[in-house]
């Protein structure tokens, strides 16, 4: 049988975004996996030739999207798994065109992947984040001439699919990344049915001036036509965001070519793409030969955009500050096979947090993050996964280069998009012998040439590699005051330093880890050993838990109380920085790293507002009370179970709100009433010396703004005794409810206090019919886990019997109880 060939391109029009929905279908169920390489393709499909039901190795059964990391990237005990992993079903294939073609169109998967048909690999590709498609028309029909084998496989074909995430140094992104680089079928993979001819792109270039008057839209599209027709008819629609038919035209061809254009459309003011009003225009393209048709549809948006040179970011002629954040593909229990569910739900707690701006770190992510944040008005820089490890070879860089041309083709229509990303951090080495800055920056200028080459819209930027920062148009130093080096307070200084250096500035990547339910009465301590930098960028070894300078990443307690006012500083700084056009707090959602397995969850970057699994730290409302306008207030402290202090000693109560102002009550007295003032840190102003009773006390706040009132409340103990050499662990069981029970470690001293500073590492293990609920890489899915104020939970499956369950540190006795 013959190979058959993988286009490089993406073929849109084969998703199920499409019109002709129906001729596209997601492949999610009833698929084997194979943790586990085998000796060949013929091992997949045996079973079924031989008619024997034995097969080895063991199968099972999933369904997409599907890592196989799942877990073991966040697992303590065990590095991830790299290697491959085999997926196999038998599909059904019934394609209602004549002579139509019968496409695989995968999203993504890692990070090599090959496709059989039978046990005819029919194609092959590299790269584990931009998007590709297999015609297997030819393969199919070979196929079926064999009776013998259509009869044994039931009228069904065999489809196996080998994938693979080995460490290779020829290969983007470097295994020294601060990400797992996943192995799986991660995103959908689609069976598209088209006829003949149909579109492999349509790029939409709509374009409108500063004052939004005259707006302009071409339209190309790209065929896929295998068997070179000739004649064919097409008709573009465009519908504005009102559902107006705003243009209908046609267009005969009689000599088709691959890429034609086929409109030209003049639009008068139109309705213009913003964060506050993100509009979107349809754009319907169809062609049409022999009676059947396929039709592409594209949504795009009107809008103009300008770094200022020496100024800040510039959206339809007016100043719009970039408040932002970034984005891993990874949850937890799924690591990179986020179902669609889970995006939107991300995506929609990012813009509830008030963002406008994302940067997707490091990599090209998947079409359901563009297309909501075109939809939910989110601007976005999008990059290649060039970061860190040096250049490699000539494979290397051609790699980098297709990357490059896939996303930008991929991603072309998008108007969230306004930054093509060339790279990250390639100022870091030890991927290959030698590291050569000339060599860099000459493959840097390949890339951005080509970049403006395919792209002439939209601006490139990359992070972090100052010798190469006079290449592209914007750049991001590595500025991470309070963290990596120096103090918070340093920041807008060391800010304006850089920005004098660079014509267009940006600020991605900023913030600090911060471990849930871990809190602090004096958070700012470890400020005291840490000298002003001068700069703020992260520098060798700054990243560690280990040797060199004071600095907060090392020396500080990792707490929420500290992430918040670190974050605090920057947001209301930021509002007194007219020159900046932008910054984006690193990251939105904790993620795993095979490159931190110390951290008080193992292997996970901690640097989140919200963990893993979408629980909301303290920091997501520092965020809104900045940066939303639906009112809101929020008490720090709602995971904060225990405060501690002498008695009739203050503590300081903050309330997080974009309130005018806010009356708090501490057991139901009133502590009076503060007005907001973004500029008076902590808190902007609304925070109040309260006195805590020993025991319970209930705080609530009623913040209030015009007419317009929210109340928050929350209840917290007051300890008084004070605690000694921690002596025993304690646990007890917390919720029991719908075959799920949820257990609390204590940490005490000998007289039973609780030892509220504890920062010890726990384990969780469990003997019985119960599961524990584990390697989900947060503060509560971890069996492996450092304390926060002397206290750590994890949750069980009963499994409908009973079980033992154990906590142990090291040189503290261990203790049980019994579910």
């Amino acid at each position: 049988m013959k190979r058959i060939i993988v286009l490089p391109v993406i073929l849109f029009v084969f998703t199920i975004f499409s019109s002709n929905a129906q001729q596209s279908q997601r492949l999610n169920n009833d698929w084997e996996f194979l943790k586990s390489d085998l000796g060949g393709v013929w091992e997949a499909v045996r079973p079924v030739v031989a008619g024997s039901s034995e097969s080895v190795p063991l199968w099972t059964k999933i369904n997409l999207p599907h890592s196989f990391n799942a877990e073991d990237a966040v697992d303590p005990d065990v590095n991830y798994y790299q290697g491959a992993g085999w997926y196999r079903k038998n599909l059904k294939i019934e394609n209602p065109y004549n002579n139509g073609r019968t496409i695989l169109h995968f999203e993504g998967a890692g990070q090599k992947t090959a496709v059989y048909v039978y046990n005819t690999k029919v194609a092959e590709h590299v790269g584990g984040y931009d998007e590709w498609t297999v015609d297997i028309t030819d393969a199919v029909a070979d196929f079926k001439k064999d009776s013998a084998f259509t009869k044994r496989f039931a009228g069904k074909i065999p489809i196996a699919i080998r994938t693979d995430n080995t460490r290779d140094l020829e290969m983007m992104p470097s295994d020294l990344s601060d990400f797992n680089v996943y192995g799986g079928i991660y995103r959908y993979l689609n069976l598209v049915y088209t006829p003949s001819l149909s579109f492999d792109k349509v790029f939409a270039l709509a374009e409108v001036d500063a004052a939004g008057k005259l707006g302009s839209l071409k339209i190309f599209s790209r065929f896929y036509n295998p068997k070179n027709i000739n004649n064919a008819k097409v008709n573009i629609k465009v519908t504005d965001p009102n559902g107006k038919i705003i243009s209908e035209s046609g267009k005969q061809f009689s000599d088709l070519k691959l890429q034609e254009e086929i409109a030209q459309i003049q639009v008068k003011k139109p309705i213009l793409w913003s964060p506050n009003a993100p509009n979107l225009y349809l754009v319907e393209v169809t062609v049409e030969q022999n009676g059947e048709k396929a039709t592409h549809n594209e949504n795009v948006g009107f809008r103009n955009f300008e770094f200022v040179k020496k100024g800040p970011f510039m959206l339809n002629g007016k100043r719009l500050l970039l408040r932002g954040t970034h984005r891993h593909e990874d949850h937890a229990g799924v690591a990179a096979a986020m179902t669609e569910e889970m995006i939107r739900t991300e995506m929609q707690m990012m813009k509830d947090m008030g963002v406008n701006f994302i940067r997707l770190g490091h990599y090209q992510q998947s079409r359901i993050v563009l297309n909501l944040c075109d939809s939910l008005g989110i601007l976005v820089w999008e990059e290649i996964p060039w970061c860190r490890g040096g250049l490699g070879g000539e494979v290397y860089k051609e790699q980098g280069k297709r990357m490059l041309t896939n996303m930008i083709e991929q991603h072309y229509n998008h108007p969230s998009v306004i930054i093509w990303g060339l790279g990250n951090e390639n100022d870091w080495p030890n991927d290959f012998s030698t590291f050569d800055k000339n060599e860099i920056r000459a493959y840097m200028s390949e890339l951005n040439d080509l970049s403006h080459k395919l792209d002439i819209t939209r601006k490139t930027a990359i992070r972090r590699c100052d010798f190469c920062k006079d290449i592209v148009d914007v750049y991001s130093p590595s500025i991470w005051a309070g963290w990596y080096r120096g103090i918070y307070t340093e920041y807008k200084e060391i800010s304006k330093k850089e920005f004098d250096t660079v014509d267009r500035f940006l600020h991605v990547e900023w913030g600090g880890d911060s471990h849930a339910g871990r809190h602090s009465e004096s958070p700012d301590d470890a400020l005291s050993k840490v000298k002003k930098a001068g700069n703020g960028d992260e520098r060798a070894g700054d990243a560690s838990l280990y040797g060199g300078g004071a600095r907060v990443s090392k020396d500080g307690d990792w707490s929420e109380s500290y992430i918040c006012n670190l974050i605090d500083w920057h947001l209301k700084e930021q509002e007194t920085m007219p020159w900046l056009s932008g910054t984006a707090y690193w990251p939105f959602k904790d993620f795993s790293t095979p490159v931190r397995p110390e951290n008080p969850v193992p292997y996970m970057n901690q640097k989140g507002v919200v963990e893993r699994d979408f629980t909301k730290k303290e920091a997501y409302y520092v965020f809104q009370s900045y940066w939303t306008n639906n009112l809101m207030a929020h008490i720090y402290g709602h995971s904060w179970p225990v405060r501690w202090g002498n008695t009739g000693e203050t503590r300081m109560v903050k309330v997080y709100s974009n309130a005018d102002e806010a009356e708090l009550f501490v057991n139901g007295k009133s502590q009076g009433v503060k007005k907001r003032n973004s500029q008076d840190f902590p808190a902007a102003g609304l925070r109040w010396m309260v006195k805590y009773k020993e025991g319970t006390n209930t705080i609530k706040v009623i913040a209030k703004r015009g007419k317009e009132t929210v109340i928050d409340e929350i209840t917290q103990q007051y300890q008084t005794d004070k605690w000694g050499k921690p002596a025993k662990l304690v646990l007890q069981k917390t919720v029991d409810a719908d075959g799920k029970i949820t257990i609390e470690a204590k940490l005490l001293d000998a007289n039973n206090v609780l030892c509220l500073d504890a920062r010890d590492y726990v384990e969780f293990g469990l003997t019985g019919d119960g599961e524990l609920i584990d390697n989900q890489g947060t503060s509560s899915g971890s069996r492996k886990v450092q304390l926060y104020n002397g206290r750590a939970v994890i949750s069980l499956f009963t499994n409908g019997g009973k079980s033992v369950a154990t906590v142990k540190s090291v040189g503290i006795p261990t203790a049980f109880i019994n579910l």
